[in-house]
């Protein structure tokens, strides 16, 4: 049965160039970044899922008023299995990123061009890729007349891009009664060229601003103010410092990164001349922090820094968190981890092992209610690129992955 489903969904090579074409031709960009949003490409895709006959097709709208009809669509569609108590979501999203600058690409961003085994387009990979796969492994049980063990879903969110405010979250906080105590998650939003990665937990996310004030005078007279530069530059290194050392433990299922990172990163301008001595000074730090660790600990150790600091300078340094993110990871032994990681060995013929990234995904929203989610797919890595292409041949593989997983889902 499984080696059937395998050959119907090598023959969806024109249905993956189809998709994707009519995918790429809406530019789903979010009105926050100066794009319509979702409206087009949901209405195409809930047009192909009623098309397919999936036993439960639900539209969410949630509203935003800067988006196009003022709301931003959340797609869902259910293939029962023979258990309905238990559902295997693929998730994926399908808001994309603006093209940026034209010049560099070398084909209209929103114009599918095919060569070969690539599709370009903006979206093509990110995340239309995981959009396309997984609908072709469940339409290859539709075509054999196959029921999985257990339902069959898809979620198509809006709004990943920009903080999943108007998608995921949303769903997580006002749709619940769509997902079940048992479901567990796929979300195709993540992956390397080999296919090797499995993502099952991610570093918490703390981004920290910090404000220096001191007093602004001539650069001739330094002793009548206080050089907010000085002072952010030796906070800067004391926080480095101190971070490092305390928070030094390692784990190897996070890579390349196996320590918590503490970076130093945007520095916002201070004075516009040289022979000014600026009384204030802001910049930011980009923390990614181990599971062990809680960003109350972290922001507990900065904090001792800024007061020493404080005192030796007589300055005053405000603390701001823009994002204060934690990630709980899926447990190795889940189910949906178990079979993720034997169907791309038997689909790829590679060596794949479960793993943590330093980057946040919207995996990390299901794992904080407690769902299992895996991130998984095989990806060429052109997201946000110019000139960003999927591949079919991975198309056509992850979706045996999925199709492999649903049937041994139980």
């Amino acid at each position: 049965m499984e080696k059937e489903l395998l050959k119907r969904i090598d023959t969806y090579k024109p249905l993956v160039i189809d998709l994707q074409t009519h995918m790429i031709a809406c530019p789903a960009v979010s009105p926050h970044e100066g794009g319509d949003g979702e409206d087009a490409k949901a209405a195409y895709l809930l047009s192909v899922l009623k098309q397919m006959k999936f036993d439960e097709v639900n539209v969410v709208n949630v509203k935003d008023p800067k988006a196009k009809k003022g709301v931003r669509p959340n797609l869902m569609a259910k293939y029962y299995g023979k258990n309905k108590n238990k559902t295997l979501w693929v998730m994926a999203h399908m808001d994309v990123v603006p093209a940026g600058d034209l010049s560099l690409w070398k084909t209209d961003p929103f114009k599918a061009v095919v060569k070969g085994d690539k599709i370009y387009g903006r979206g093509a990979e990110d995340n239309q890729q995981g959009i396309v796969s997984g609908l072709l492994a469940v339409k290859a049980m539709m075509d054999q007349g196959i029921r999985p063990p257990c339902n069959y879903a898809l979620l198509f969110n809006a709004d990943e891009e920009v903080g999943s405010e108007y998608g995921l979250l949303e769903m997580l906080k006002k749709h619940t009664h769509f997902f079940g105590k048992n479901d567990e998650f796929l979300v195709p939003d993540g992956g390397v060229q080999d296919g090797t990665m499995i993502e099952i937990a991610e570093k918490n996310m703390l981004w920290v601003k910090l404000t220096v004030l001191g007093k602004q005078t001539h650069g001739s007279t330094p002793k009548s103010g206080l050089n907010a530069n000085r002072v952010g530059a030796y906070l800067q290194v004391a926080l480095d410092e101190a971070l490092h050392k305390k928070f030094n433990k390692k784990n190897n299922l996070f890579a390349p990164e196996t320590a918590s990172t503490f970076e130093p990163t945007k520095r916002e301008a201070n004075v516009p001349n040289v022979n000014t001595i600026p009384g204030k000074d802001v910049f930011y730090l980009d923390c990614r922090i181990l599971p062990c660790y809680s960003n109350k600990q972290v922001l507990a150790e900065i904090k001792r820094v800024i007061k020493q600091v404080e005192k030796k300078f007589k300055a005053k340094i405000q603390l701001e968190t823009p994002i204060d993110d934690v990630s709980k990871p899926t447990d190795k032994n889940k189910f949906v981890v178990k079979l993720t990681q034997a169907a791309v060995k038997e689909i790829y013929r590679n060596q794949p092992r479960v793993m943590g990234v330093g980057g946040g995904t919207v995996g990390a929203y299901l794992r904080n209610v407690g769902y299992p989610a895996v991130v998984y797919s095989k990806l060429d890595e052109t997201m946000h690129q110019p000139n960003e292409y999927s591949s079919i041949k991975n198309t056509l593989g992850d979706a045996k992955v999925f199709a492999l997983v649903a049937m041994r889902f139980k």
